[in-house]
């Protein structure tokens, strides 16, 4: 997924609130304090606080009537029938105060706030959209934020493709390497271009392919964590969720990897921003007073700090209340003997000696991992995803388990909370592939709403 389509998408929802607020406002400057209200004195001047209050839930109104419209979607769409769209969302947003006028006249009775407002919300939002999309296509052109892309296969309508992208950077991508034949060594070169390119995105532009080299295309592209697209028609068999649309002038199905490509990814962070930040809030003085005892137990910091593996396979340091004592991570090697998780690459020990009196407490409760809320604020983490895992372990995925690393890791999961360590690595990421698979917002309230009782039914039992 084009990363400045989501950035655009979701600054444009509150951008276009704040343009009718702003046209509100602007509507009630000029029948009340301008040249208007000398040639037409006002009969019953609505005090400013109440229009205020009032204009936020108009807003909200316009804001809806555009979504209904289809103006939050992800697809790109020419300027002119963007305006069209902007005037039947705004035509309907006006129509509905109009009709609730008349049924409450109580809340105000000028026609003219009322049309100049829908036209000036009409060319706010207009102008302020074609602003946007002067900024995305001047960093477009300056290459800042354009996907990398290699183009597989040859013919008129890769060529095409080369053309577009070469002339203008069309479509969001940036060209870094093309597979243009399918000779006997064409996936050792494709293995080696990702490697060297690093790119966001692969799209398939050739029918030549026996399906099976197809599928082997598809599964290259989820293995790497890349968005994939393919000239429609090409495929005769049904992969993951698809969508149909236009790129480069031809129409190609995108293979998502994961509804949470597009809004589910913003409704998402938005989610985790939010709960993070009221309950690191809440949580603070109970943060000092298990500082406070870890200091007393052991020697060390009061936080643990260790690499993992998050989206993408992008290393980042996850934060959790220290329960071991120092330098643990370097017994590890001492201890796997006694491993007690040989089905998978984790290491598991019911009693291992590292962790320390406070450090058992704290991991019976699952209260050591509160600070990664912290992650989660930050954006290393989600609320709810797959297990973090550490490098040497990822180093041990089979191929399919590299799909768990295609959404951020999460403070609680599928896997945690239906079964928690009774899993197999296996099956917990089975379940994690298809949360990731079939996500939806009511399955993240589950999974959170059930970790609690996890938790304690987990304590009960030890």
């Amino acid at each position: 997924m084009r990363r400045l389509d989501i950035i655009t998408a979701a600054i444009s929802v509150p951008l276009d609130f704040a343009m009718v607020l702003l046209a509100a406002l602007a509507a009630y400057s000029l029948r009340f304090s301008g040249s208007i209200a000398t040639l037409r004195p006002a009969i019953a001047e609505l005090p400013f606080r109440d229009f205020v209050m009032l204009s936020l839930a108009i807003s909200l109104l316009w804001v809806l009537c555009m979504a209904i419209a289809g103006l939050y979607t992800l697809r790109h769409r020419q300027a002119i029938g963007e305006v069209g769209r902007i005037i039947l969302a705004s035509s309907a947003a006006v129509t509905t105060i109009i009709i609730t006028i008349f049924f409450r006249r109580e809340l105000f009775s000028s026609r003219f706030i009322v049309l100049a407002g829908w036209l000036l919300a009409i060319l706010f939002i207009t102008v302020a959209r074609l602003l946007v999309r002067g900024i995305v296509g001047m960093l477009k052109r300056r290459g800042i934020g354009l996907q990398k892309l290699i183009v597989i296969g040859s013919g008129n309508i890769a060529d095409q493709i080369i053309t577009d992208l070469y002339t203008g950077r069309r479509e969001g991508y940036l060209l870094v390497g093309r597979i243009p034949e399918f000779g006997a060594d064409w996936q050792k070169q494709l293995d080696a271009m990702i490697a060297e390119k690093q790119p966001d995105a692969l799209i398939l532009a050739s029918a030549s392919l026996p399906q099976a080299d197809l599928l082997t295309i598809l599964n290259i592209s989820e293995q790497q964590h890349l968005d994939f697209a393919y000239v429609a028609d090409l495929f005769a068999t049904h992969a993951g969720h698809l969508e149909v649309r236009t790129m480069f002038g031809q129409p190609v199905v995108e293979v998502k990897r994961t509804k949470l490509d597009g809004w589910g990814r913003i409704w998402k962070r938005a989610f985790d921003i939010f709960v993070s930040t009221v309950l690191l809030f809440i949580l603070l003085p109970f943060f000092i007073i298990f500082a406070i005892l870890i200091v007393l137990d052991s020697r060390g910091p009061v936080f643990a700090r260790l690499v993992r593996i998050g989206e993408r396979e992008r290393q980042f340091t996850l934060i959790k209340f220290r329960s071991m004592i120092q330098n643990a991570h370097a017994l590890k090697p001492t201890l796997m003997d006694k491993n007690e998780r040989g089905d998978g690459p984790l290491f598991k020990m019911a009693h291992d000696p590292r962790v320390t009196r406070i450090g058992r407490f704290l991991r019976r409760t699952s209260i050591d991992e509160l600070p990664q809320l912290w992650n989660v604020l930050r954006g290393q983490m989600s609320l709810v995803g797959p297990r973090p895992h550490e490098p040497e372990e990822v180093a041990r995925y089979q191929p399919w388990h590299k799909k768990l690393l295609t959404i951020k890791p999460g403070m609680t999961g599928m896997a945690q909370v239906s079964g928690r360590s009774s899993l197999s690595f296996d099956d917990e990421a089975r379940l994690d592939i298809a949360y990731l698979e079939n996500w939806s917002f009511a399955t993240d309230l589950m999974v959170l709403i059930r970790t609690p009782r996890v938790v304690i039914s987990h304590r009960a039992a030890v």
